[in-house]
């Protein structure tokens, strides 16, 4: 049963038309800058992995052509938040913190949030062009799903959470193309079920803020409840770690890094997800997973205390 209902929470005080926006407070040019949420470009930092892993990370060329494609996908991403808060702005009116959002509330107009992403499309995937047609077509393959993401495929049940989950792999994808490297299946593999966690998690949030009213936000999660999300997510949980145990243990990877004390770095993943799932269900995190990452603080030096790691593992030649 869902603990929390629309009724019991506090918000913060909005106009009693959202649409009429909250005047006095954001001015177009702000209302655009959060519209294009640059809090959540954490999330393109994936495309860095094929950097760290492929043993380039101190390589100038491949740090430079891996932080164009970074910018590349923040531009993308931004495009896909500007029309995702189009199609959704009625469903997000009746969300008790979404509302707030500048084309929920009015204080960014639909005409002035589609030019925006027309221009900022153009560009970034002029920009991806210019850095080869393979990252390129990546780059466009991500606009297209995510924008079908937006239109229709959110609507279909387990589609939707796997679309989203997908993003994240593409990101992963573009990370390998911009530097000419193979990607490893189990980045691969790593990528989507920790994707898909994230987003079951996600959903899991959304159903329990909103209670009867989540329907009403978006008719999908009508199709979930939380014991459903709850089941989804032990296995993806399950299958995620044991995905990145094999991979540090397996011996194509200690062949690849020439060291077999990759499997150290196993405890910061347990914690990271455990910590997660304990901010989902005992603190009701999960909302935006970007958020969640640079707010705890646990969390946060968890992945730090990961990628440090991983670095001092990998890259010096003193471990055995």
């Amino acid at each position: 049963m869902a603990r929390s209902t629309l009724s019991s929470m506090t918000v913060p005080d909005v106009p009693a038309d959202p649409r009429s926006g909250i005047s006095g407070v954001r001015s177009p040019a702000l209302s655009l800058i959060l519209s294009l949420r640059p809090g959540q470009w954490t999330k393109n930092l994936l495309v860095f992995a094929p950097l760290l892993f492929a043993v380039k990370l101190f390589d100038f060329q491949s740090v430079a052509r891996a932080t164009g494609g970074f910018a590349v996908f923040c531009a993308l991403s931004s495009v896909v938040y500007l029309i995702n808060d189009v199609m959704d702005r009625e469903g997000d009116r009746q969300h008790p913190q979404k509302r707030l959002r500048p084309i929920a509330a009015g204080d960014l107009s639909v005409s002035a949030a589609l030019l925006t992403a027309a221009l900022l499309a153009t560009t970034a995937l002029a920009g991806a062009a210019l850095m080869g047609w393979r990252f390129a077509a990546v780059a466009a393959s991500y606009v297209a799903l995510q924008t079908l993401y937006s239109v229709a495929l959110k609507h279909i049940v387990i589609i939707d959470a796997l679309t989203l989950s997908i993003g994240f792999v593409l990101r992963a994808i573009a990370g390998a193309v911009v530097i000419d490297v193979v990607i490893s299946h189990w980045l691969f593999v790593c990528t989507i079920l920790l994707a898909l966690f994230i987003a079951l998690a996600k959903r899991r949030h959304e159903l329990v803020l909103l209670a009867d009213g989540a329907a009403s936000h978006r008719p999908i999660l009508d199709e979930y409840s939380a014991y459903l999300l709850d089941q989804m997510i032990a296995v993806v949980t399950a299958s995620t770690l044991i995905a990145y145990i094999f991979y540090t243990i397996s011996p194509e990877t200690e062949q690849k890094f020439g060291t077999s004390w990759l499997g150290l770095t196993i405890p910061f993943p347990l914690y990271g997800i455990f910590r997660y799932l304990y901010l989902v269900h005992r603190r009701e995190g999960g909302g935006s997973p970007s958020d969640l990452l640079l707010n705890d603080r646990p969390l946060l030096a968890c992945v730090t205390l990961w990628v440090i790691a991983v670095v001092l593992i990998v890259y010096h030649p003193f471990v055995p």
